[in-house]
């Protein structure tokens, strides 16, 4: 991998290390200043509300200005919301830091384009494993988010866990010297000058089709049980020194496999692979509801980072091969969109349904979802093989 994989992988980095550290403390911020138990992962769902509505302006901001200055964009807004909320948590202001964290999830949206710019800088033929080397990036997140999470909670910033979002703000400053040593090529006269089909065109293929659907499911499925996972373990009567080391090692899941995830794909296949990682997920919500000992809480959520890591990157790769250069704006932003709008409806509900429904049957909740996944990889892939052949005999004619 050439060195701009490398760097984009250092910003996905500081990005993740980022997201767990929220993940880890913005439960527990919500239970001190929520109004209502309801409430108390409202501030993760503006995170995802931001995220998802920067998911289409990101792509078409970045198709005219660069990749470069969107992703120096998506930080600048990022560390002005990681401000905000440390403003807000000096103040104990509970409307005030749910609007800093929609900023992060603002710059967030920018930066989970850091993959599909992976593949723009690779040599050709590496492209799935430009995405995996990008995701390695979490490795580092994996370690830092939750160990920053914890020892940021001592910092005297004016109020608890303020620490964490001072923390926060020097990560984005970090990725913004990073950016600055990347090299992203501009888009080409030949992408940009050719007309692009419409959007519901790209949309209804059945290879967009199963890999949006494998994307959504995953990363819904997988943020639900995160973050629910902190309270479920606070109610059970765990540390947060415990629940953030089992965060810790759901995130080692979902990107240590980084590392052969671009062989794997090479060897099996993109859709072998989304088909694994929805059995590791049945695995992880058949262990959840086995028992609720911390061995239970991190085994499972191992295996549901193990299971997300394959089926998402995996999405991903297999996306790149639905739409032409030219289409690539609008085809990415209908992805992130479709994808990220279903893990913001997971984030809003996963304090509602830990809170009244209970830790079990949010599980349970979760196996025909799941399943749905599963059903969309076979009874699609016929109709994949079918149109991938009638689109080339036609270019042969």
């Amino acid at each position: 991998m050439n060195r701009d994989v490398w760097l984009l992988a250092l910003c996905q980095a500081l990005l993740n290390t980022g997201n767990v550290l929220l993940v880890a403390v913005n439960g527990l911020i919500g239970q001190q200043l929520a109004p209502s138990a309801t409430l108390i992962t409202l501030p993760v769902a503006c995170q995802f509300i931001g995220l998802m509505l920067a998911t289409i302006p990101a792509s078409l901001i970045m198709a005219r200005i660069g990749r470069r200055k969107g992703f120096v964009l998506g930080n600048l807004i990022g560390l002005s919301g990681a401000i905000l909320c440390l403003l807000a948590l000096q103040e104990k202001a509970f409307a005030l830091f749910c609007l800093g964290t929609g900023l992060i999830g603002v710059g967030i949206g920018f930066g989970m384009l850091y993959r599909f710019a992976a593949v723009e800088v690779c040599q050709p033929g590496y492209e799935s494993r430009a995405i995996s080397m990008v995701m390695v990036g979490g490795i580092i997140a994996a370690v830092l988010g939750p160990n920053l999470a914890v020892h940021s909670r001592e910092l005297e910033v004016g109020a608890m866990f303020s620490g964490a979002f001072a923390v926060l703000a020097g990560l984005y400053l970090c990725a913004l010297v990073l950016l600055t040593r990347v090299r992203i090529p501009p888009m080409t006269q030949s992408e940009s000058g050719k007309a692009a089909r419409p959007v519901m065109t790209i949309i209804l293929q059945p290879r967009f089709l199963m890999a949006v659907l494998t994307g959504m499911i995953s990363y819904a499925v997988m943020n639900l049980l995160m973050t629910a996972t902190p309270l479920a373990m606070a109610r059970c009567g765990y540390s947060f020194a415990s629940a953030a080391n089992v965060i810790e090692w759901h995130v080692l899941g979902m990107y240590l496999p980084s590392f052969f995830t671009g062989h794997l794909i090479r060897r099996f296949g993109e859709r072998a692979l989304m088909l694994a990682g929805s059995i590791l997920m049945l695995v992880c919500i058949a262990v959840n509801l086995h028992g609720q000992t911390e061995w239970h809480f991190w085994t499972a959520l191992f295996l549901l980072g193990l299971g997300w890591n394959w089926m998402f990157i995996c999405a991903t790769s297999y996306l790149t091969g639905a739409y032409r250069p030219e289409e690539k704006p609008r085809a990415q932003a209908a992805n992130e969109f479709l994808v990220f709008g279903t893990v913001t409806m997971s984030a809003l509900a996963a304090g509602w349904m830990e809170a009244t429904l209970g830790w079990a049957s949010m599980n349970v909740m979760m196996i025909p979802v799941v399943v749905v996944a599963l059903l969309a990889l076979l009874l699609l892939e016929p109709l994949r093989k079918q149109a991938e052949a009638e689109k080339t005999s036609s270019v042969q004619v």
